[in-house]
């Protein structure tokens, strides 16, 4: 068995309401209250995440997509590719190896760590071995943890939204995100009780009508109307 697999957080070692330079739990780690509501432990990207405000994943390397993978046997505990990439020290620690290319299409690999590298072909430690050998064929793409690194959404999704802070986050440091249940989110225009609401394509970090224009990702539904600019209740759901 995978030694990554647990289940729920049973006790935080970590309060919802802080931020923390130390990390006390795995990201993505998740605990739930008595009341419906859920949360995931994350990291904060360079600027602080702002209590009220929807979050997303760090932005898509895409410098990290389709590289050339180096041959890898059935339980090789690595993957390694002959591209050439910059990365800094366990940047995809905790994220993930997908093959996208067959041999080994399909499967993905838990990243434990790996070293620095500018310009430089890359090797990343997994958690778990290798399932189907990999040639020179495989083609693979590292995505980080979608709890590490997070910032604020921004109005041009380069990500996907993850959760709703709960406490101002400091710059680098560790905390929550709520991901289920009853939020309190800022508001993009005016927003009515029993509507649909989307990530705002014009307030960083807000939500806004799902009957405005785009195609912006669902957040949930209002339990309150909520004047523009103001903050109101609303029901998460697609995020956890």
């Amino acid at each position: 068995m995978s030694s990554f697999l647990t289940g729920p957080v049973v006790v935080a070692a970590q309060t919802l309401h802080s931020s923390s330079a130390d990390k006390y739990h795995m990201l993505g780690e998740i605990i739930f209250a008595n009341d419906g509501r859920a949360f995931r432990y994350c990291k904060a990207g360079t600027t602080a995440l702002v209590a009220g405000k929807l979050q997303q994943s760090s932005a898509e390397d895409t410098g990290l997509q389709n590289l050339t993978a180096v041959a890898a046997a059935v339980d090789d505990l690595s993957v390694a590719s002959t591209t050439t990439v910059t990365v800094t020290a366990n940047e995809y620690a905790e994220g993930f190896a997908l093959v996208t290319v067959t041999p080994g299409v399909g499967r993905q690999y838990k990243v434990k760590g790996h070293i620095a590298y500018t310009s430089a072909a890359p090797t990343f430690n997994l958690f778990e071995g290798v399932v189907v050998a990999l040639t020179t064929t495989s083609r693979l793409d590292l995505v980080r943890n979608p709890y590490s690194a997070v910032v604020v959404n921004p109005i041009t999704l380069t990500s996907a939204p993850i959760g709703v802070a709960v406490h101002p986050i400091t710059a680098s440091q560790f905390g929550w995100l709520q991901v289920l249940g009853v939020a309190n989110i800022l508001a993009d225009g005016a927003n009515a009780v029993g509507a649909n609401v989307v990530a705002s394509n014009g307030v960083a970090g807000a939500v806004e009508d799902a009957a405005a224009p785009g195609l912006q990702p669902l957040v949930g539904t209002c339990l309150t109307g909520a004047a523009d600019t103001e903050y109101g209740a609303v029901r998460l759901a697609g995020i956890l």
